[in-house]
């Protein structure tokens, strides 16, 4: 799957969260997670690009645990981040561990957050809240598949799309210092 993403950084989540409401959108997550990162020792997947996940989440709207196993591959930056994204639920997160492990992949990074998603039309609004000591300010994801729809977003929560950034997470924190 290939999923178009901007990012909106240092938001102020209370205002966004007033202009949710006020558009009456629907809540679809509200979870704690837990993104292990995985590549292999020579970092061929960070230097092309991509990298492997195993993502825990604790579902704090449905009450539940689930966990994801993730590839993903950066195919282009230009006005969107486009990803190649494939992914499959596990029942286990030490068994995908293991797998990780036994192909070679070593982790080395392991990721918290809070999240919160809306739905607008066929496109995700994700408020994250990272644990500060790995990012200090709280930032909204775009996704969609359209990308009319991320420019209908970002105008209903009041940005245009000159505030936003395609750049990924890293390249934001290596740019704030």
């Amino acid at each position: 799957m290939q999923e178009l993403e901007i990012k909106i950084i240092h938001i102020n989540v209370d205002d966004i969260r007033a202009k949710i409401k006020e558009a009456n959108l629907e809540m679809v997550k509200m979870e704690n997670q837990t993104n292990n990162i995985y590549d292999f020792p020579d970092k061929r997947l960070e230097k092309s690009r991509g990298y492997a996940r195993i993502r825990i989440v604790e579902d704090l709207k449905n009450k539940c645990t689930r966990v994801y196993m993730t590839t993903k591959k950066l195919l282009s930056q230009d006005k969107y981040k486009i990803m190649e994204e494939n992914e499959v639920v596990i029942s286990d997160s030490n068994a995908g561990h293991q797998i990780f492990l036994a192909l070679g992949l070593k982790q080395n990074k392991c990721i918290k957050k809070y999240r919160e998603s809306y739905k607008y039309k066929n496109s995700l609004i994700e408020i994250d809240i990272h644990d500060k000591s790995y990012c200090p300010f709280p930032y909204l994801e775009i996704e969609s598949t359209k990308e009319e729809e991320i420019e209908e977003v970002a105008k209903l929560l009041g940005y245009t799309m000159a505030d936003t950034t395609s750049e990924t997470l890293t390249e934001i924190l290596k740019k704030e210092g």
